[in-house]
């Protein structure tokens, strides 16, 4: 299951969270962003129960993206203990999402 953060949900989802968390920042605009969308929602089916898949709509929650200091999109982090431990900025492949996971998990 993925989650939509919101500035109210990002502290109890993220930083509070007991299993590693994954962060997908995107926007609708974003033609990378809609390429790596299914494999996010793949990773979200694969992980279930031991990594949180989310995601944050840059255009409706700035203040996130701000805090997290995205500068490009789609970015997706990689927090563990509520601290981000990797930063994938672009689109990438499914394979490299699972590393990072993997090694965290």
């Amino acid at each position: 299951m993925e989650i939509n953060l919101t500035s109210t949900t990002y502290e109890g989802e993220v930083l509070k969270s007991d299993v590693p968390v994954i962060v997908d920042f995107w926007a609708d605009w974003c033609g990378p962003c809609r390429m790596v969308a299914p494999v996010i929602s793949q990773l979200a089916k694969e992980y279930d129960g031991k990594v949180k898949v989310c995601k944050v709509n840059v255009d409706d929650e700035g203040e996130i993206a701000a805090q997290n200091a995205i500068v490009s999109i789609p970015t997706v982090i990689l927090f563990v203990d509520g601290k981000p431990v990797k930063k994938l900025v672009g689109a990438h492949s499914a394979d490299d999402y699972e590393e990072v996971i993997e090694q965290f998990i």
